[in-house]
């Protein structure tokens, strides 16, 4: 199997814990317009893959423009508070591939905004691309982003792997062409982890990696 020369990674939930974050963030935008602050088990049931189309669906289109900015002024004045920051391992992992002269990307269902607020926040380092949900038109499981990202990088599918925590991250790569790798480290809920794999399971990921160090052991083995 050819060497790929570019990861591209999801982020949230693949590079950092936004979690708790994201679940406060949209509750809080979402109470003054629905009347009622949603759950966390409403909010996860819907399964959030992108910040505006995730709106729209309990707004409504019309309305979606401003509950999305009112959710990225909660996103922004709770990031310090309720962002977990990078998953253990992540940081050592991401200056290895660098330092191996792998070329790295993120393709995110995150807004611009939200992005350079955690950018900010965040010392994630440098990454030859990044393409957010203000970048395509579709998001995942849709192949747009990942394909924006090889575009931008100039390289084929075959030349790169896409890494992520959800089946839909998944279904992106394998639509775009790219090797997949399931990461199983954010996953240490009971059951967590077992649910996910079997989820996944149909899409056969070329690689499962439990921890960071166990992807920068497959793609840089010499740092």
């Amino acid at each position: 199997m050819r060497q790929p020369t570019a990861v591209l990674f999801d982020l949230d939930g693949t590079l950092i814990d936004t979690y708790r974050l994201y679940l406060e963030s949209y509750r809080r935008a979402l109470a003054p317009r629905l009347g009622y602050a949603p759950t966390d088990e409403e909010i996860i049931a819907r399964r959030p893959t992108a910040e505006r189309g995730f709106l729209a669906e309990w707004v409504g289109a019309e309305r979606a423009a401003e509950c999305h900015a009112a959710m990225l002024e909660h996103y922004a004045a709770l990031h310090g508070a309720l962002g977990e920051g990078m998953y253990e391992g992540v940081r050592e992992m991401l200056a290895a591939l660098r330092a191996a002269g792998m070329r790295l990307g993120i393709v995110t269902g995150k807004g611009r905004r939200a992005w350079a607020t955690t950018a900010a926040g965040l010392d994630l380092g440098r990454f030859d691309v990044v393409v957010t949900e203000d970048d395509v038109r579709a998001p995942k499981p849709d192949p747009e982003g990942v394909l924006a990202a090889l575009g931008a990088l100039g390289l084929a599918p075959e030349a790169a792997v896409y890494v992520g925590d959800s089946a839909g991250d998944l279904r992106a790569g394998r639509a775009a062409g790219t090797r997949v790798a399931a990461a199983l480290w954010p996953k240490d809920a009971p059951g967590e982890r077992e649910r996910f794999l079997d989820e996944v399971r149909a899409l056969e990921p070329d690689w499962t990696f439990e921890r960071p160090a166990d992807l920068t052991r497959r793609f840089a083995p010499w740092c």
